[in-house]
């Protein structure tokens, strides 16, 4: 029988398509197997760098800039001059795949015009709440926007958050960002110059080193407000990390979550995470605190660190670790990645925030969303409200005098 060639051609063509969505999967969306010795249903692609042009754009006139910082294990944490914020950090997880830790958007409008505007950025010129929004200091009453019900929080309407900073990238691995926040900005005194410095050591810590001056007495307190889903960004509930804190105290709140003004034990509460402890183990229990903060939004008072806790000489450079002279202030472990961080700081207290404000409303990077308790805050402080409470670590900076602090986040793995 005779067959011509068009035929042949039409039946070799199906052949090879055929072989192809074999291998590939085609028009069914699945992904192929997994490799040996993975769980399919573990298995991950790895996070993606965030697109340097999406953040080439401006805002209140200024540019803005992404800035990316690699060390040698390839992980990378990209910050913005936008609110001097970290956009991503990719870390290996136990399976070795680059995983995303931090929530936030994929480009610089989305930061302007979404609902959750605090995502990874630096928070000032107070971090955390002031009773009212009012504060005195050398006998004169200041007043501040009130923008969280009867409160005043992170620097009110538009703070260090929301400004554009002057970028330098010093090397592949650290970056300076810098900001004058003008006599009256917010209702706060003084002309204050702040700079902010992200470093990525090669052991894997993003260390932030925080500096200012002011020429007129005011109050301070910077924090970084990154947050964190160990088992990658928009992956879910955090609910099954385990949290430790090394407090053996905190500071209870009034129901709009202003400190009292006393420090009570943790000890017989759902705040004693002094051993590694699910978050969401005591989320639902019987406890006035927790239910004036719909979960865990407090302040813990950290212990001092023990003379022989730091890590040795090298702390400064790049190559070494970040850690010496800082207090150790919590660790977490992912539940599904097996990726541990430990927290350092110089900072009296740290803030242990569950989430429990998301709403699944913002669209994170990679399509993903910002699901309730899908992500927890620990940012390192002075306490709540202590322009307020004389008993407090004092946040008063005064002309001729240095606000010098530093936090260190930690990336490692546990198998």
């Amino acid at each position: 029988m005779s067959i011509n060639n068009s035929y042949m051609n039409k039946l070799f063509f199906s052949f090879l398509s055929v072989s192809a969505c074999g291998l590939l999967s085609c028009g069914n969306g699945s992904n192929p197997p997994a490799a040996a010795g993975i769980d399919s249903t573990t298995a991950k692609v790895a996070a993606a760098v965030p697109d340097s042009t999406a953040f080439r754009d401006t805002a209140d006139g200024k540019s803005t800039a992404l800035y990316l910082l690699k060390n040698k294990n390839n992980a990378t944490a990209a910050i913005t001059n936008y609110g001097a914020r970290v956009v991503a950090m990719l870390v290996p997880d136990k399976n070795g795949v680059s995983t995303d830790v931090i929530l936030g958007y994929d480009s610089i409008g989305k930061y302007l015009h979404q609902p959750e505007s605090f995502f990874g950025a630096i928070v000032g010129r107070y971090g955390n709440r002031i009773a009212k929004g009012k504060f005195k200091l050398n006998g004169k009453e200041y007043t501040l926007a009130t923008n969280n019900g009867a409160n005043h929080l992170h620097g009110g309407l538009k703070g260090f958050g929301a400004r554009v900073w002057n970028g330098k990238q010093i090397n592949d691995q650290s970056v300076e960002l810098t900001y004058l926040s003008k006599d009256g900005e917010e209702g706060y005194p003084g002309n204050l110059s702040v700079k902010v410095t992200y470093t990525l050591t090669d052991s894997n810590e993003l260390k932030i080193d925080y500096e200012a001056t002011t020429d007129k007495a005011t109050v301070l307190n910077l924090t970084n407000h990154s947050y964190f889903n160990l088992n990658g960004q928009g992956s879910g509930t955090i609910n099954n990390h385990l949290l430790q804190i090394n407090a053996d105290n905190y500071t209870p709140v009034d129901s709009t979550l202003i400190p009292t003004g006393k420090i009570e034990s943790v000890a017989g509460t759902p705040f004693d995470f002094r051993q590694p402890t699910a978050i969401g183990s005591r989320i639902n229990a019987d406890n006035q605190q927790i239910k004036f903060g719909g979960g865990y939004d407090h302040n813990f008072v950290l212990k001092a660190a023990p003379a022989n806790s730091a890590t040795p000489a090298n702390a400064a450079s790049a190559g070494g670790s970040s850690t010496a002279g800082l207090t150790p202030a919590a660790t977490v472990l992912g539940d599904q990645s097996g990726i541990f961080l430990e927290v350092f700081t110089k900072e009296p207290g740290i803030q242990f925030y569950g989430g429990n404000f998301l709403k699944g409303a913002s669209p994170l990077k990679s399509g993903k969303k910002d699901d309730y308790r899908g992500a927890f805050c620990l940012e390192t402080q002075h306490y709540p409200d202590s322009p307020n409470e004389p008993s407090f670590p004092s946040t008063e900076l005064v002309p001729g005098k240095t606000y010098k602090t530093t936090t260190v986040y930690k990336f490692s793995v546990k198998k």
